[in-house]
């Protein structure tokens, strides 16, 4: 009989052959399994140090090295299904993790990571039947329960579903939840009769509480016992007028029965009542509009829900705000939506989401000036809100005013958090590198593509500006090729990225490989930018084609009589740098 295995032991299990039996001295075979037991222990421990430092390569293969040392030790199985986990391999992760639990059946560690990996693999069955072993190991686990119903229900096993939930009576009394589930199961079977009687108990059972009388009218609703409903209905308006969870079933009791001036009049009621949240009205506002967009979409009628709300004391600027996002959604005029968001902002001047719609509507109109002035107010009453610093520099920048422009985005990269979008956080950085460089201050321009770069490595405007400047100053040019290599991968079409390649490599002295790329630059520039024409013509002087440059050169001339480097250079024949 075969020892039991532990947690912390392995057994080295004998093997059979059909070769000649060897004879071995017994005095050393617990030695042996000592010496085994004491290279596992090492090996496992320096793994587990190996993962914590980060080092998961190594961790894993000493792991599987721990594996043949003691093909019995559950937790090296355990440690090597988190490793497969980890690594998408879902299948293997699992056999892992049963080996584990086959060989410590009571470890509520490994039951636990099992049971969650068969739920993962969709293997439903099993991952139950894992947390019924841990709940019959712990019955005060109450979460198990819980787990256990989702499954069983996810199954469709609704029996099962049921039995759970009459655990959960038996410890705890029935409640709200079990009977409403219950309610779910037994209408998902169609058996309206039990559906109706649970809810009818949970009713009876506190009499002069309206919500479960609610709750006993929305059943009979539901299963169509729809007079039963509506008598209900009317006994708890009638002890409690403004009921509002009573008002919503009621309306939807007239829209089964088709009556939609009867449903119209009850949504007065749910969005004038006085216990309604403001969150109760939004959600009854969204409902309505999805049935309006189904039956055809006519604004008319949602558009006098929001004004009649709207014209009540103390009007909401989140309902005002969703009234100009319905607009805005509606496609009407860009006045009208814009005045809405304006409105918006005279009853809560903080309402940021309300102002950047007036922000990005004021930017898609170029409309510089108001874009600043908006983000200039966000910044009093949103600073922490970086969008706006970002908005704010840019409309600077295309008004050509440097200074302003540089301010705007310090300002927000002092707002900047781990929560931050990392792809905003970039581009502040990335435009911030820009002006820099146009200001001359190169070492501070490249340290801001530095951090551009820190937040998204892969920011394509900014690795190629900074490969391009790189190149200009003589700098860098291994790392500026790189950069600019990985902008020709991401956009093989772009004739700025090319030309900026070809020119890196042409930094480098790569003559040949600079002209394959400027060509590629001149059939793809739509445009026939003399920059990269006149790069294409030193690129060939280079080469070695000194015609080929001189028409390059000429013809970047016409885009730029005045540059007396070109005239240099076409004079002498020969490539100039300066």
């Amino acid at each position: 009989m075969a020892a039991q295995p532990s947690q912390d032991s392995c057994v080295i299990k004998s093997q059979t052959s059909n070769l000649k039996p060897q004879i071995y001295d017994t005095s050393q075979t617990s030695n042996l399994n000592s010496q085994i037991k004491r290279e596992f222990d090492i090996l496992f421990h320096e793994a587990l140090l190996q993962r914590q430092k980060g080092h998961l390569d190594a961790s894993f293969d000493l792991l599987l090295r721990c594996k043949e040392l003691c093909p019995e030790a559950a937790e090296t199985y355990y440690y090597i299904g988190d490793f497969y986990d980890d690594m998408e391999r879902k299948e293997e992760a699992l056999a892992a993790f049963r080996r584990a639990c086959d060989l410590e059946p009571t470890n509520m560690t490994f039951l636990e990571r099992m049971a969650y990996a068969s739920i993962q693999s969709g293997a439903y069955a099993e991952g139950a039947a894992m947390v019924e072993q841990m709940y019959e190991a712990d019955k005060s686990r109450q979460d198990l329960l819980d787990m256990l119903y989702q499954l069983y229900f996810q199954e469709k096993d609704y029996e099962k579903a049921i039995g759970v939930l009459d655990r959960m009576e038996a410890a705890d009394g029935p409640s709200e939840r079990t009977t409403l589930s219950k309610c779910r199961i037994y209408i998902e079977q169609n058996d309206a009769d039990k559906a109706i009687s649970e809810m009818r108990q949970l009713a009876e059972h506190y009499p002069n509480d309206p919500t479960y009388r609610t709750l006993y009218a929305n059943t009979l609703l539901v299963v169509e016992h729809e007079q039963e409903a509506y008598d209900v209905l009317q006994q708890v308006l009638t002890d409690d007028p403004g009921n509002l969870r009573a008002q919503q079933v009621m309306r939807n009791y007239y829209l089964r029965q088709g009556d939609e001036a009867a449903a119209d009049s009850v949504n007065h009621l749910i969005l004038l009542n006085p216990k309604a949240s403001v969150d109760d009205k939004v959600g009854q506002l969204r409902q309505i509009i999805i049935e309006n967009e189904q039956q055809g979409g006519d604004s008319t009628l949602v558009l006098s829900l929001f004004d009649e709300l709207l014209s009540q004391p103390q009007p909401s600027a989140d309902i005002a705000e969703m009234k100009a996002t319905y607009m805005q959604l509606k496609e009407m005029p860009a006045d009208s939506v814009k005045q809405a968001y304006e409105y918006v902002l005279q009853l809560a001047p903080e309402q940021a989401s309300a102002r950047l719609r007036l922000v990005q509507q004021a930017w898609e109109n170029e409309d510089n000036d108001a874009v600043i002035s908006l983000c200039q107010e966000a910044r009093q009453y949103n600073p922490e809100e970086m969008v706006f610093y970002y908005y704010q520099g840019m409309a600077y920048y295309r008004q050509e005013d440097k200074d302003n422009a540089l301010e705007a985005f310090r300002n927000g990269i002092n707002v900047i958090t781990d929560e931050s979008i990392p792809e905003i956080v970039s581009d502040f950085y990335a435009v911030m590198g820009d002006l820099l460089h146009e200001k001359g201050r190169q070492q501070d321009a490249f340290a801001a593509y530095d951090s551009c770069l820190v937040w998204k490595e892969d920011n394509i405007g900014c690795l190629n500006n900074y490969a391009y400047y790189l190149s200009l100053q003589g700098l860098r040019l291994d790392d500026a090729e790189q950069m600019s290599y990985r902008t020709v991968k991401a956009e093989p079409e772009n004739s700025t990225y090319l030309d900026t390649y070809a020119w890196i490599l042409f930094c480098q002295q790569r003559y040949a490989e600079a002209k394959v790329y400027i060509d590629e630059a001149l059939r793809c520039d739509s445009l026939v930018s003399g920059v990269i024409v006149e790069h294409a013509g030193d690129i060939y002087a280079q080469a070695g084609d000194t015609d080929r440059a001189v028409e390059l050169w000429k013809q970047a001339q016409a885009d730029d009589p005045d540059n007396k480097l070109l005239r240099k250079k076409i004079k002498r024949k020969k490539y100039y740098s300066k």
